[in-house]
């Protein structure tokens, strides 16, 4: 038996990640509503609503209005603003909704959220989005925890996306994510702080050449360290609060977060050096981690911050 497919759905947040899946999942014929609290802000309201009509979705006036009627409701916002999300959500969805936080938070976190729908009619299900959602999209791994975790799993895929039920007890999933982002976001900083002090001695290229010579199949003479870093200088902010939350699992696990806690202040820093040179990198665009190196090198030593 196919599994039954979702025709209304609902995403509360419309940064990246919602504006992402809002987009591809009206391109699949689905009715999709979405708020964001920048529909709200007076300066970031009129430039919202165009993406939202660009990517065909309804906009919506709060989250209750965006939770009307939609079958599946996807929370794709803030770290900070997940739980509060979850906990109004919960004292809304009516019988047969599914609440689905794809948000990358402590397990905790998301052991709280479930909490708050022990007495709610809806259900709820956390999701750890496993790779960076814009190259994949809609097909991004998600890995699914909760009681109806396996039922959900076919729904998903029913309308292209692509989860995998893990465990019916909430945490496992955020667990493996949380855990993983101590290596992966952690390599990204290491790398901005050896190849940036690399750079100043003039040795990156024998440190890179060392590095391919230990870990030949990763490409560390080619495009790796421009992607590593790349993902920092793109989407530092973000990947430093999520890593404050993965200090906050290795904390709960009983280990003092030593490096999960400097990976997000590593990253912070380079943020910040980005926007005092008064600088944006998006995401396509040519990028060279010597030139930004240097860039905040000559600001540095030339007191040109902005």
């Amino acid at each position: 038996m196919s599994a039954k497919p979702f025709h209304k759905i609902g995403i509360v947040g419309f940064g990246e990640v919602g504006g992402i899946f809002g987009r591809d999942l009206a391109d699949r014929g689905i009715d999709v509503a979405t708020y964001d609290i920048l529909f709200d802000a007076p300066a970031s309201r009129d430039a919202m609503l165009a993406k939202a009509r660009a990517c065909g979705v309804r906009a919506c006036e709060s989250v209750g209005d965006c939770l009307r009627d939609r079958e599946l409701v996807i929370s794709a916002v803030t770290a900070s603003s997940a739980a509060t999300v979850a906990e109004q959500a919960a004292s809304l969805l009516a019988p047969g909704q599914i609440f689905l936080d794809i948000n990358s938070v402590s397990p905790e976190t998301k052991s709280r959220m479930a909490d708050y729908f022990g007495s709610s009619h809806g259900d709820f299900v956390e999701a750890a989005v496993m790779a960076a959602v814009s190259p994949q999209r809609l097909k991004v791994p998600m890995l699914l925890g909760g009681r109806y975790a396996a039922e959900l799993a076919p729904r998903l895929a029913a309308i292209g996306m692509n989860g995998k039920a893990v465990s019916e007890r909430i945490g496992i999933a955020s667990a493996t994510k949380m855990c993983r982002s101590v290596i992966i976001k952690g390599l990204e900083a290491l790398v901005v702080e050896s190849m940036f002090a690399a750079r100043r001695y003039g040795a990156e290229d024998a440190v890179l050449a060392s590095l391919a010579a230990t870990y030949p199949h990763m490409g560390w003479e080619k495009d790796l360290p421009d992607y590593l870093i790349s993902r920092v200088a793109e989407h530092g902010r973000r990947r430093a609060a999520e890593m404050r939350e993965a200090a906050q699992a290795v904390s709960d696990a009983g280990l003092d977060p030593h490096m999960a806690r400097a990976t997000a202040d590593r990253q912070d820093w380079l943020v910040d050096e980005i926007a005092a040179l008064g600088v944006q990198h998006r995401a396509g665009e040519n990028f060279s981690w010597r030139e930004l190196a240097d860039a905040i090198h000559e600001a540095a030593k030339s007191g040109k911050r902005r």
